[in-house]
């Protein structure tokens, strides 16, 4: 509750917290966007594949054409501006820079400039949940043995779902699931980035306009990412996947605790103790007022009658029976929010989320028939989406986690629907990523 004001404090110190940026998309950008107003925070260097498509963005957003025309990562901290390019090796090495934000959405690249950072003893906060669903343990070990901070991001659903189970847990509530909201059909499943715009909501003319990125938009469509944060958020609380995966029931922020309770107490859960996305949308495509679509839930349970007294004289909402609440936060504002992470790491030494467990992977499945042949294009795209499993059936049956699934070729047919395995495709077992996930796979005991 004060990072604020140990924002102010190192302010007037005139030694602001040294940051360096990988990726400068939507999320990268939003962030700029808020630092602007942080003077504690020094974003020293930027780095992008398109350093003039980050300075646009930066433009963008209100960075005058001074501020991010350093001639080098020296010349940034002498000046107190901010270096582009595209070179990251030097970036992370960087002896000043104390906290790498990794925003690429790459999440083979954001394993290798991770493992990169944690060798030059720097704090990585992980916007690239993607790779943080299949090898956020192995990261978070990683940086355990460097002794440095691995940390979610906070703006982005896992965080904030594991904030409110934090918050529950430390109130001394039982937890018995936590998620996030999401906007779900059953058809979404095969959608690609040719429809994803039609489905979401927005016109080709307002996805320009936001520079928004259709594949990644595709991957929250298609049910990818719900799976990818459900799994986040599983492996940094100890919660669970249910056995096969998210089933989206659909309701309004006041019916959670009536969906979210063991279907032997007329909910939804096979069991307590999960993870869960709840939809928006009727089956029949309507909307549900009052929703949680942009936002995070948990749900505890009143296991005395002197608590379940509490919320009937508290006048809360709960399920029918009076013994399960939720508390929620109905949006989240993404790059926004991201100074939160920032402050946590640099100043209180604290992630905002890190994985504790693999309880939870997420497995590529097949969009469509696949044939031999075909290149598999990752989340978000046209061949496969991402199934939310246990990670023991997971990696007892071999399954591709979805972030490894990106430009790899396929050695056999898939039908729709199945999950790919190792033996369905050719993969490089060089890649950091892949060596990081295998070692994983080697410690979990199924």
């Amino acid at each position: 509750m004060n990072l604020y004001r140990k924002l102010q404090e190192r302010a007037a110190l005139e030694k602001p917290i040294r940051v360096g940026m990988i990726g400068a998309g939507k999320f990268g950008t939003m962030f700029l966007a808020q630092a602007l107003r942080i003077p504690a925070i020094h974003i020293v260097g930027v780095v992008d594949l398109n350093p003039d498509s980050a300075k646009s963005n930066m433009k963008l957003v209100g960075w005058d054409d001074d501020a991010y025309n350093a001639t080098s990562l020296d010349d940034a901290l002498l000046r107190g501006k901010t270096f582009v390019n595209d070179d990251w090796h030097q970036l992370i090495a960087h002896q000043s820079i104390e906290i790498i934000i990794e925003c690429t959405g790459n999440p083979m690249a954001a394993v290798t400039h991770a493992l990169s950072a944690f060798e030059h003893k720097k704090h990585v906060i992980n916007v690239t949940v993607e790779a943080d669903a299949f090898c956020g343990p192995g990261l978070a070990q990683k940086a355990k043995e460097a002794k440095v901070i691995y940390s979610m991001a906070y703006g982005d659903q896992p965080a904030l779902a594991s904030d409110l189970v934090d918050w529950a847990r430390t109130c001394g509530f039982s937890v018995v699931a936590a998620g996030r909201g999401h906007k779900w059909l059953p058809h979404f499943r095969q959608s690609t980035p040719e429809t994803v715009w039609d489905y979401w909501g927005l016109s080709h003319e307002q996805a320009e306009r936001g520079r928004l990125n259709p594949k990644m938009f595709n991957a929250f469509l298609d049910g990818s990412k719900p799976a990818i944060e459900c799994a986040a958020i599983a492996n940094a609380t100890g919660l669970e996947s249910p056995e096969n995966g998210l089933a989206f029931p659909f309701g309004g922020i006041d019916d959670i605790p009536t969906l979210m309770c063991p279907k032997a107490e007329g909910g939804q859960l096979e069991r307590k103790g999960l993870v869960e996305a709840i939809s928006c949308l009727t089956p029949e495509g309507v909307q549900i007022p009052y929703d949680i679509r942009k936002g995070v839930w948990v749900v505890f349970e009143a296991d005395t009658d002197y608590l379940k007294n509490c919320f009937e004289e508290y006048k809360v909402v709960t399920d029918p029976s009076g013994k399960y609440m939720t508390l929620y936060k109905r949006w989240h504002l993404i790059g926004l929010e991201l100074a939160v992470s920032v402050a946590s790491v640099a100043l209180r030494g604290e992630a905002t989320g890190v994985a504790t467990c693999f309880n939870a992977d997420v497995a590529a499945i097949a969009k469509r028939n696949l044939s031999k042949g075909e290149v598999l294009d990752g989340e978000g795209g046209y061949t496969v989406t991402g199934g939310l499993r246990p990670a023991h059936i997971s990696v007892r049956h071999g399954y591709v986690p979805l972030g490894l699934a990106h430009n790899v070729p396929l050695l056999k047919p898939v039908k729709e629907g199945k999950p790919i395995t190792w033996d369905d495709i050719k993969i490089d077992a060089t890649s950091d990523a892949f060596k990081l996930r295998k070692n994983m796979e080697s410690s979990l005991i199924i």
